[in-house]
């Protein structure tokens, strides 16, 4: 497989998962205290969602800044404000929910630290 491609794989898979991660922590987060699942509602289950989330956005930059360094520019730019949040949004969110899409997306997003780490 051609390097470059290969990049952009890395590239998409991880900024993906980490802004579908994001988004879902943060919609949980602004949810009415009545409508929060019910391991959000308790304070260790908040702090945990909102954790999640910025670790989530922590990655999301890492991956931006492989984007930046990696490839040509209006790839990463293109991705983040239009291609990964229409895909959270349209397919993701709607699919598996916020509660199910965070905790699906989280080991994902740990692993995607790790595949930034060793294609950087």
């Amino acid at each position: 497989m051609d390097e470059e491609l290969k990049l952009l794989y890395v590239f998409l898979a991880t900024g993906l998962v980490s802004m579908s991660a994001a988004l879902s922590a943060g919609a949980i987060n602004k949810l009415p205290d009545e409508d929060k699942p019910e391991f959000a509602k308790s304070r260790n289950g908040l702090v945990a969602v909102i954790m999640s989330g910025n670790y989530s956005v922590l990655t999301l930059l890492f991956a931006m800044a492989f984007g930046v360094l990696k490839l040509d520019w209006w790839i990463p730019l293109s991705c983040l404000f239009i291609s990964f949040p229409v895909i959270h949004v349209v397919l993701l969110q709607r699919l598996l929910g916020d509660v199910k899409n965070l905790f699906i997306m989280m080991p994902l997003v740990v692993a995607s630290g790790f595949a930034l780490y060793y294609y950087w």
